[in-house]
């Protein structure tokens, strides 16, 4: 129809200008890549995968990182000061209900978080040293990085990492998710270098893509899925000789018992190689500087 057409039947409620209407407003009229109906249907799965995977690699080659570290652990690790404030808090609350199991349960676990503090600490300090050493030269290098920290964007020692980077000077990347619950992520990830994933396995594919170390905090079921899928990725050969350090010695050695693997059989004696136990924010840099490749390895 011309705009002639068009103009003719506008200004009427003529059945011709009522069926126009429908079209011009119909779903099937809207340009596929405008259309957020299809974009967000089920035949539409593999658009938004694709999506997911070009969008952050597209933003990460512009800002120019070259190489990344992953920071892993518990989002529930708060610093000293919050953990401090809890504790207190959970213990006015026994003091008025001093019978109640559940507010005796909260008052272990925040003498608990009080402990855990010192990984943010241990955290904040790591991600400063990586990140000094890699982006040192950045103007030079006309913003290429290496050696940039990337984490899940979210509270705890995820937070704890892209603050060090943040205090440093320093570039850092978050890769958030979308969860059940609310999560918001930490105010230190560098804005254009945050990320919102609908698919945990896309997600898990750009921690991986540019990384050439790994190092991992306490942390709950989300550390262990990621601990576990790094070293799987170690052993296979993906990543042949990225350096993993889990941090914490007496946490993860009472946490899982790789010696028994080993003895078992199930693992050979040469994959408790895969693994580095560190206490110190400045050793376990050095091994990882040590043991990375200045490049990751293609995949």
């Amino acid at each position: 129809m011309t705009m002639e057409q068009m103009t003719q039947f506008s200004g009427t409620s003529s059945p011709e200008q009522a069926n126009l209407d429908a079209i011009l407003t119909s779903h099937t009229y809207r340009i596929a890549h405008e259309d957020p109906d299809l974009l967000n249907s089920n035949a539409m799965r593999g658009v938004r995968m694709l999506l997911e995977i070009t969008k952050p690699d597209l933003h990460l080659e512009t800002a120019g990182i070259e190489s990344t570290i992953i920071v892993f652990g518990g989002a529930r690790i708060v610093d000293q000061d919050t953990a401090a404030a809890k504790l207190a808090q959970a213990q006015l609350q026994l003091c008025e209900n001093p019978g109640s199991p559940v507010l005796k349960r909260q008052v272990v676990h925040a003498k608990q978080l009080v402990e855990l503090s010192r990984f943010y600490d241990a955290a904040r300090e790591f991600a400063s040293l990586a990140s000094q050493h890699g982006q040192a030269n950045k103007a030079e290098s006309h913003g290429c990085s290496s050696h940039v920290i990337v984490t899940g964007g979210g509270p705890g020692i995820m937070e704890a990492a892209n603050r060090g980077a943040f205090e440093a000077g320093c570039s850092s990347i978050g890769l958030n998710i979308t969860l059940p619950f609310e999560q918001h992520p930490n105010p230190y990830i560098t804005p254009d270098l945050c990320f919102k994933f609908n698919y945990f396995s896309l997600r898990k594919f750009h921690f991986v893509m540019r990384s050439i170390g790994a190092i991992l905090f306490p942390g709950g079921f989300g550390t262990l899925d990621e601990l576990f899928e790094l070293l799987t990725l170690r052993q296979v050969g993906t990543k042949g000789s990225m350096p993993i350090v889990l941090f914490g010695t007496e946490f993860w050695r009472r946490l899982v018992d790789f010696d028994y693997l080993a003895e078992t059989g199930l693992i050979s004696d040469d994959d408790l190689d895969l693994i580095h136990f560190s206490d110190s924010a400045e050793e376990a840099w050095d091994f990882i500087r040590s043991r990375a490749r200045a490049e990751p390895e293609a995949s």
